[in-house]
């Protein structure tokens, strides 16, 4: 008998303790791996829904999402829709894209709500339209009666048809958080932290980002001679916000977040309403107070300021 045959033997127990234990070791690497590719990785832009600092609930998601969520909430805004619609949209988005434009699905399955155009949503490039994607959901809860009173899982199945009806229950508490902030409800409570602009913005990109998502009249076609850079946008409440339950400071803060939520897209370096500024090159404070100066005398990459006649504007400053 050889000198190794005398050593003792794993036990089989032993062996399946340490199999066990490296595929352990591989499914939390390989979910640690698809957090990263969802969000961008460590120290990737990133965009927080929420009061954060102990004060209540927070949803982190990447700015590819924050676009997404920000012009499903508008458009819902835009059509009248209550926040319960909203959060009914902005959960089922969660569950079948995780708020990202997929190009791809369950057989023909695409976009945000994964619509078919097998089953009449529209044609494949309509579905890859957010807003368009987002509109024919709004259109289709509406015709579920008494939705707003139904648990939102049934709610979203009676539009969505899945095949996983219960699935939509577990994304309602981030859909309430994303839908406090980007309604405006919960003020300066969505700011993101973004790469730094490589190239200008372009004003006119913005007013018809906001006019696609808003709809028409939310911001004038033209701005004023001498604007350059900057966006100002009217807060006013519409016919279909008034529906919507959207009063004027409500109204003004969608507006921002959106810009905010848009900020990596559109190039946008700052954005300031109601003596608050976001700053591109300062995001990781979020919302912090504008200075009285800035105030006084609204310009090119200043915050905000109230205009003669008293009424409320969002400024929009576009990177140089």
């Amino acid at each position: 008998m050889s000198e190794l045959s005398d050593l003792p033997r794993p036990s089989r127990r032993g062996r399946l303790l340490r199999v066990g234990a490296a595929v352990a070791v591989l499914l939390a690497l390989a979910g640690y791996l698809v957090v990263q590719y969802v969000s961008g990785g460590p120290g990737a832009p990133r965009c927080v829904a929420g009061a954060g600092g102990g004060q209540g609930a927070t949803f982190r998601m990447s700015p590819e999402q924050a676009r997404n969520a920000a012009t499903i909430t508008a458009v819902g805004l835009a059509q009248g829709m209550p926040e319960r619609a909203v959060t009914i949209a902005l959960a089922t988005a969660l569950q079948e894209s995780g708020l990202r434009n997929l190009d791809h699905g369950d057989r023909d399955s695409l976009g945000l709500f994964q619509q078919r155009p097998s089953m009449g949503w529209g044609s494949a490039e309509q579905i890859m339209d957010p807003v368009y994607a987002a509109g024919k959901f709004y259109q289709h809860l509406a015709e579920v009666p008494g939705y707003s009173r139904l648990p939102l899982t049934v709610a979203a199945q009676k539009v969505q048809r899945s095949g996983f009806p219960q699935a939509y229950a577990k994304h309602e508490p981030d859909a309430v958080v994303l839908t406090a902030a980007l309604t405006g409800r919960q003020a300066a409570s969505l700011t993101c932290t973004v790469a730094e602009n490589v190239r200008p913005g372009d004003p006119a990109e913005v007013r018809q980002d906001l006019t696609k998502a808003f709809g028409e009249g939310v911001v004038p076609a033209r701005q004023p001679a001498g604007a350059g850079k900057d966006v100002a946008v009217p807060v006013r409440v519409t016919e279909s916000a008034a529906a919507a339950g959207t009063g004027l400071e409500q109204r003004g803060w969608s507006l921002a977040h959106w810009a905010v939520a848009q900020a990596e897209a559109l190039h946008i370096a700052r954005v300031g309403y109601a003596g608050r500024v976001w700053s591109a090159d300062d995001s990781a404070r979020g919302w912090t107070a504008a200075s009285a100066d800035a105030s006084a005398s609204p310009g090119p990459g200043t915050a905000v300021g109230a205009p003669a006649d008293g009424t409320q504007e969002v400024r929009i400053t576009l990177a140089p």
